[in-house]
């Protein structure tokens, strides 16, 4: 479907196409074999109810990106770009990669409005960061892009004062072995990402936490850990006893991905104050 014939779509729905707030907005109008479905909810920042198939109501989670969670910063303000961008009663056009569903019987979909890629728009905003979910990931470069867009203008997550004033204190991602030898839940202990505290002076974590770039890894550093002025701590995957120099997820499970992600050190004020991108 053309931008044009959405725009009719949309009209004839008594719906009115949501210009983009960003500099740029996506590039591209909706693929001709976009199937159409009206929105009935957003649920959050990369989730929607959508009406499809005459009128069945589906959960669709958009393809290759991970907004904020609920009750995590800028949460809120995602939500709000997605109902922006996909107004409940507006009508959008939806693609699919490779799969049709996840795990949980949502809809694995990219979301197309007017203008473009509705997935892109709020990674381009710094409401959302693209991460690559194989075996999706035909438009990872395209949302990586955008993100990196984002992240030089310090828009959205990757603003310093996004979430409030920094805590204090300056913390840098120093390494990061993504990829151990052997299977990757096989030796999580050798799975780990190195923290510098770059400051002349020791550093108070109570209440920072410790993020990738899914929903669902999140690790708070210890109550009363300090970390000494130019020291580095490494936090592994796996689990064991911690000390000055060595911490443990233990999610039982890896937690960086191996063909790419974004870490994120927040600090107890809700800040962004490191992000470390590879792949």
């Amino acid at each position: 479907m053309s931008a044009a014939a959405l725009s009719l779509v949309l009209v004839a729905c008594g719906a009115s196409p949501v210009p983009s707030e960003a500099s740029n907005a996506p590039v591209g109008p909706p693929p001709p074999d976009a199937e159409i479905g009206r929105v009935v909810r957003v649920i959050d920042g990369d989730t929607v109810d959508v009406a499809v198939d005459g009128g069945a109501v589906r959960r669709v989670r958009l393809i290759g990106i991970n907004a904020p969670e609920r009750g995590e910063c800028l949460s809120d303000a995602a939500t709000g770009a997605l109902t922006g961008l996909a107004p409940p009663g507006g009508v959008v056009g939806m693609t699919v990669d490779t799969s049709d569903e996840d795990r949980y019987g949502r809809l694995l979909r990219y979301l197309w409005g007017d203008e473009g890629s509705i997935n892109e728009e709020l990674v381009r905003r710094g409401l959302a960061v693209a991460v690559r979910y194989p075996p999706d990931t035909a438009m990872a470069e395209r949302f990586e892009a955008a993100g990196a867009e984002a992240e030089s203008a310090r828009r959205g997550v990757w603003a310093p004062d996004a979430c409030g004033p920094v805590a204090g204190g300056a913390i840098v991602v120093a390494d990061i072995a993504f990829d151990p030898p052997g299977a990757d839940d096989g030796h999580l202990d050798g799975e780990w990402i190195a923290l510098r505290n770059v400051t002349s002076s020791m550093l108070d974590l109570t209440g920072w936490s410790l993020k990738d770039g899914s929903a669902s890894h999140r690790y708070r550093f210890p109550d009363d850990f300090v970390l000494a002025a130019g020291a580095i701590v490494r936090v592994h995957s796996g689990c064991g006893v911690d000390d000055s120099t060595d911490l443990h997820w233990c999610e039982g499970s890896a937690i960086w991905n191996n063909d790419g992600d974004v870490a994120f050190v927040i600090d107890r004020s809700g800040a962004v104050v490191a992000t470390y991108r590879y792949g």
